[in-house]
């Protein structure tokens, strides 16, 4: 009898432990907005911007599921960039993109770690300056937008958020890779698309 009461009073214990953190999780903002900005970096000499926003929903505490948009500066690998540093011309091509993704992390907290993937569709704008001013380089690059390119995205990375009330700040990295067979992998030379990201970002939990 005392062992059917002990076992009775633990599992109303623990549905109550259950309950009360489960509730006081609800109450918690479930949601997050946030606008970034940072550095492309593709080699050592190579730096180019990079913005854009997101928005975070938590799926469970530790699990959140993210939606983002924004702009890559530049996104040939450092091969080339090393080759056209030696030329007088210099070529980019940019990408603008949305992406979907999941993120891991730990439960909230002032200080959060976490790390995250995502997948999505980027146009690739390829753009040459350099040239003699006037009409040479506003025809190159009138006809290089003709050549404009959609091609799938994926990024990998990480980071740590601060959190003080509503707000926050993103401290972190991202790795993002294109995966395409058009003309402008050709300036790869034998590699891919892709830069690395460095990034400082600031948002409201709601």
């Amino acid at each position: 009898m005392r062992i059917t009461q002990s076992a009775t009073l633990s599992g109303a214990i623990l549905l109550a432990i259950v309950f009360t953190t489960s509730a006081a999780w609800a109450q918690e903002p479930h949601a997050s907005l946030q606008g970034f900005g940072g550095i492309g970096v593709n080699s050592v000499n190579t730096l180019h911007p990079t913005f854009g926003g997101a928005i975070v929903g938590d799926l469970t505490p530790n699990i959140q599921l993210l939606g983002e948009v924004g702009r890559l500066g530049d996104v040939l690998p450092s091969r080339t960039q090393t080759l056209i540093g030696l030329t007088p011309v210099d070529v980019s091509v940019s990408a603008f993109y949305g992406s979907g993704g999941v993120r891991l992390s730990a439960r909230p907290a002032a200080v959060r770690p976490y790390v995250e993937a995502s997948a999505g569709i980027a146009k690739l704008t390829p753009q040459v300056s350099g040239l003699p001013s006037g009409i040479p380089s506003v025809l190159t690059n009138a006809g290089l937008s003709l050549l404009n390119r959609t091609s799938p995205i994926a990024s990998l990375g990480g980071g740590i958020t601060l959190q003080g009330g509503p707000l926050f700040a993103d401290i972190g990295y991202r790795h993002v890779q294109v995966f395409g067979d058009t003309w402008m992998d050709a300036l790869a030379l034998g590699s891919s698309l892709n830069t690395n990201e460095v990034r400082v970002g600031v948002g409201v939990r709601f």
